[in-house]
């Protein structure tokens, strides 16, 4: 038979109260970080779960909190499920996941239908151009800083900022900025940023996906040797269509993604992309939750710094002359 720790366990092996371990596994009280971060650990190597039907019986609550995604096929949604589960289970709660599928109608009907489930609070990442601003129950958003609700999320502004000054400092002056989508918040931001880091000596031309094909073959050909994508899946794309003209990456023109996808890692070259912490972002919106729920205001609104990954998708730019000669020799005609 396996016995579960309590929370006396875990407070008579750290000398602290019960108290202070609920308060810490739950994200609300005054506990310092340091110790929170203890107590997290402790409760995790012990395998300890907060007894979810006794604790709704004692005070009339669920214990479960519900997630909305904007598109679980889309790679960077699930990791971030899995780290607000986590951070949830740390906090003694469930998760009851929904995905809107990209459908604002379908957002709004998967956030009713947690409600009417019961969930005490709701973590959302809205879908892209939409504003989640009132819920009959706690309210947790994961967005952008620029967003007036946002809760906690990469800082995506800086993001933007980190891209553009890692191809400055390498030597590129010719840059290309391709968007997904104008009414993304999150795009805009990292677009802005990486105009806001552009030098007045550095030329940087912005494209938005939704306005057609950023043509990356001619205007590596014009004189490009910078690619920024705000999503991975775009930088690769960029990739692809300049190793099919005859260019070389980063030889010929350097290419930077967003978000760290699994197939950046796995390219030839590896893509240089911007990372957002999941886990701290995750826990932030979890404890911001957890605050409202025990009926307190939540914390200041939290932008978590995104790391810039380095691969082999990024150099120097090449020589002016030898750039043109080599792509009029390899690459087919535009």
């Amino acid at each position: 038979t396996v016995v579960q720790p309590t929370l006396k366990d875990i407070a008579l092996d750290l000398g602290v109260s019960t108290a202070t371990v609920s308060n810490a596994l739950r994200g609300t009280g005054r506990v310092s970080p340091e110790l929170r971060a203890r107590i997290r650990e402790r409760a995790e190597r012990a395998g300890y779960r907060a007894h979810q039907p006794a604790r709704a019986l004692r005070t009339g609550r669920t214990g479960m909190i519900g997630l909305v995604v904007p598109d679980l096929a889309n790679p960077l949604f699930p990791r971030i499920a899995q780290a607000v589960e986590v951070a949830a289970t740390a906090a003694g709660f469930g998760v009851l996941i929904a995905d809107s599928r990209g459908d604002t109608a379908a957002q709004t009907a998967a956030l009713n239908r947690l409600v009417f489930l019961g969930a005490e609070g709701i973590v959302v990442v809205p879908r892209r151009g939409t504003i989640v601003r009132e819920m009959p129950c706690p309210l947790s958003v994961i967005d952008t800083p620029s967003s007036p609700i946002n809760t906690a999320s990469a800082d995506h502004w800086q993001g933007g900022q980190r891209a553009a000054e890692a191809l400055v400092a390498l030597g590129h002056r010719r840059l290309l900025l391709i968007g997904g989508h104008r009414d993304s918040t999150v795009q805009n931001d990292r677009i802005g940023g990486m105009r806001a880091a552009v030098p007045p000596d550095v030329t940087a031309a912005t494209h938005w996906m939704q306005d057609g094909d950023p043509k990356v073959v001619r205007r590596v050909r014009d004189g490009v040797t910078g690619i920024i994508a705000t999503f991975d899946l775009a930088a690769l794309k960029a990739m692809t269509d300049l190793q099919r003209a005859g260019f070389t990456v980063p030889r010929d023109a350097s290419v930077i993604g967003f978000d760290n996808m699994l197939a950046g890692s796995v390219v030839m070259p590896g893509l240089t992309t911007l990372a957002a912490d999941a886990r701290q972002i995750a826990e932030a919106a979890v404890a911001a939750l957890s605050l409202q729920i025990e009926g307190q205001a939540p914390p200041e609104p939290v932008a978590v710094p995104m790391a810039l990954i380095e691969r082999g998708s990024t150099a120097p730019p090449p020589r002016g002359p030898q750039q043109a000669d080599h792509s009029q020799q390899e690459g087919p005609p535009p």
